[in-house]
């Protein structure tokens, strides 16, 4: 990959990263707020709801930090 389209790639990835902490962070907000009105067990129920957009934003991480590598070697 030129060094152009690595630059592309990972901008878009750091969009997608973004997008996906923002809807993790909302899912901990709504868990927080139930856990502050007293309803613990359905805060746990919402909260687990956060792992796909946390996993898929991990993914996005590796995936850029590894393009970036690949430039840097050349």
């Amino acid at each position: 990959m030129d060094p152009h389209t690595v630059e592309v790639t990972i901008k878009i990835y750091l969009k997608q990263m973004r997008e996906r902490l923002e809807r993790a962070a909302s899912i901990a907000k709504a868990a927080e707020a139930c856990a502050e009105a007293g309803d613990v067990e359905r805060a746990v129920i919402i909260i687990l709801d956060v792992e796909q957009p946390l996993y898929e934003a991990t993914t996005l991480l590796n995936a850029a930090s590894l393009l970036n590598r690949c430039v840097a070697e050349r």
